[in-house]
């Protein structure tokens, strides 16, 4: 995996160091049963006090080196860790803000939250684990047999035969439990979207008195989630037994032939109980390197989620003119566009879609539900790029332009607003960080919203809600507006930005807007026919493509579409005739 390279750069040193203290340790822990044999078969044996005492400091002086050693290599093991961790949910989180839409929507919301936090912390566990134990379980295991077979090589046979046993079992395991484990994390995405769709929409759930059918839902997905991790967690029990009692049937192999030896004189008591303590340290790094397989097999199925992450958030490497005055400034211009989304392939939300909206001018949208008003915008902001045709601003193909600097010139205003926790005046200045007093009163004021900020206690210092939560729908409105505002945009875009404003405060607004001249040009998306009224050219569209472009007074003529809506918004036939 090539992005876990810088990562093992910035952290190899330590990573060495701590592996330098686990052998220490591994090597303290091989001394003790061969000075345990000693003091058996010499000191005992010989009835040495000064054999016993010389024998018996020598172990508690490795002893005491091992937990020194053992001490350094866990303060290393964290220190790397979970350093190595907060780095990578720091670089995965960046590369997530780097994604255009259409990417965030193919992984989809709840994967993205999963790989951020269960997939990293399995890479970091696996990481730690490394440090601790998994690199001691080797250098135990093949020391140990290195001591037992310079103990006794004929007992070091068994060994021998036993080893090869247990190598078999640990790949079986691990080629049988990968795919389920990745299958666990699926099935995790899927109870963390879940759990999201129930947060966002917890009011209507309640409303509509659909709590039991969403915990019935949430029950399901949890099942699917439990049984996957128990699938899982079986064949790592079947094998794990598997190799405890080939182990097991080694411990009676040689005790059977050490007794045998002991008795005939070949062999010394303190030579079968050292040789005896070696099998269990083998025991101990067999069962340690089974365990890091089966965090090994996690960690892989994690490490490929998140390098699918990382995969995507390459950057194409464009060459950006620098940005220089032009004649053409403030224009937008839409030539024989057509587009789909991603998963919609035979279905075009956009259809030969061709106008131009002149530096100032305020250009009026309107059409029926999904005729594709809301993909405009999205389009003009680069969250998708078109499958054929050009877009076009101050005379540029919007293309050619940085993400980042495209975006510095057109703000915004949806119907639905993100307001975020903090402060009114932290809100507004989102549009434009580090803007003075004056500069926030002046966007609040143009978006009709310092009257209600007034009678808060604390004013612009007031605190919102999560989401906006203590504030109504036209609020949040303005609040929004006001921020887009105080970032001077050469292009405004207001879709449906003031459909929960009272009427006589969207007259106020669009009359603030007027006021601001030639300094912003407005692209505006409403059924809201005093609005329109008001727009230099409207552009109808149906089903994705331009039914009608015109003036209010020609479209009552020609479009269909618009006269439905006149004269549904005006009943006495006034908006229809002007």
């Amino acid at each position: 995996m090539h992005f876990l390279q810088p990562y093992w750069r910035k952290y190899r040193r330590l990573f060495f160091l701590a592996l330098l203290f686990l052998a220490l340790e591994a090597m303290a822990d091989l001394a003790q049963p061969a000075l345990m044999a000693q003091i058996i078969d010499r000191g005992v044996k010989e009835r040495s006090v000064s054999l016993l005492i010389h024998y018996g400091l020598w172990m508690l002086l490795i002893t005491l080196g091992g937990a020194l050693s053992a001490c350094m290599r866990n303060i290393l093991s964290v220190h790397v860790s979970q350093n190595f961790a907060k780095d990578l949910r720091e670089d995965l989180y960046r590369s997530i803000h780097h994604f255009p839409i259409a990417t965030i929507d193919h992984f989809g919301r709840a994967t993205l939250m999963t790989r951020l936090t269960n997939d990293v912390t399995r890479v970091q566990t696996f990481a730690n684990g490394t440090m601790r134990v998994m690199m001691k379980a080797p250098l135990i295991g093949i020391g140990s047999l290195i001591m037992a077979v310079r103990l006794n090589p004929r007992l070091s046979l068994i060994l021998l035969a036993i080893i090869p046993v247990i190598a078999c079992w640990i790949l079986l395991n691990v080629k049988l439990s990968a795919p389920f484990y990745m299958k666990v994390q699926q099935a995790l995405d899927q109870l963390n979207l879940r759990l999201q769709d129930y947060l966002r929409g917890v009011r209507v759930v309640k409303i509509f008195n659909r709590s039991r059918e969403e915990v019935k839902r949430f029950a399901v997905d949890s099942q699917n989630l439990g049984q996957l991790s128990v699938s899982a967690a079986r064949v790592g029990n079947f094998f794990g037994p598997l190799v405890t009692l080939s182990v097991n049937a080694g411990i009676l192999a040689i005790l059977w032939f050490g007794a045998i030896g002991v008795d005939d004189g070949t062999m010394q008591v303190g030579t079968v109980i050292a040789f005896t303590n070696y099998l269990m340290q083998i025991l101990f790094a067999i069962m340690i390197v089974n365990n890091a397989f089966n965090l090994f097999v996690r960690a892989k199925a994690s490490t490929e989620r998140i390098n699918a992450i990382m995969r995507c958030s390459q950057p194409k490497k464009l060459i950006h003119k620098p940005f220089a005055a032009m004649e053409d400034e403030g224009t937008l211009e839409f030539q024989d566009v057509f587009f789909h989304y991603p998963e919609t392939v035979n279905n075009w939300q956009l259809q030969d879609i061709s106008f131009r909206v002149e530096s100032g001018q305020m250009i009026g949208i309107s059409g029926s539900v999904a005729s594709g008003k809301t993909t405009l915008t999205r389009l003009i902001l680069r969250f998708y790029d078109v499958d054929s045709g050009s877009i076009l601003f101050d005379g540029r193909r919007i293309d050619s332009f940085s993400v980042d600097i495209l975006r510095q010139r057109i703000a915004i205003v949806p119907q639905a607003p993100r307001l975020f926790s903090g402060t009114i005046r932290e809100n507004i200045c989102w549009g434009k960080p580090g803007a003075s007093d004056a500069e926030v009163k002046r966007a609040a004021e143009l978006a009709e919203a310092d009257p209600f900020i007034r009678r808060t206690p604390l004013g612009y210092q007031s605190q919102i809600g999560q989401g906006g939560i203590n504030l109504s729908g036209g609020q949040k409105q303005r609040l929004s507006l006001a921020r887009a505002l105080i970032r001077n945009p050469e292009l405004l875009i207001l879709d449906e930005a003031t459909s929960a404003v009272d009427a006589l405060t969207d007259k106020k607004i669009r009359r603030n807007l007027k006021s601001m001249g030639k300094k912003v040009t407005i692209l505006m998306i409403t059924q809201r026919v005093a609005a329109l009224r008001e727009a230099d050219q409207i552009i109808i569209l149906d089903e994705g493509k331009i039914e009608a472009v015109g003036t209010h007074h020609q479209l009552i003529c020609s479009s269909p579409y618009y006269k439905t809506i006149c004269e549904a918004q005006s009943p006495v036939g006034g908006e229809c005739h002007g």
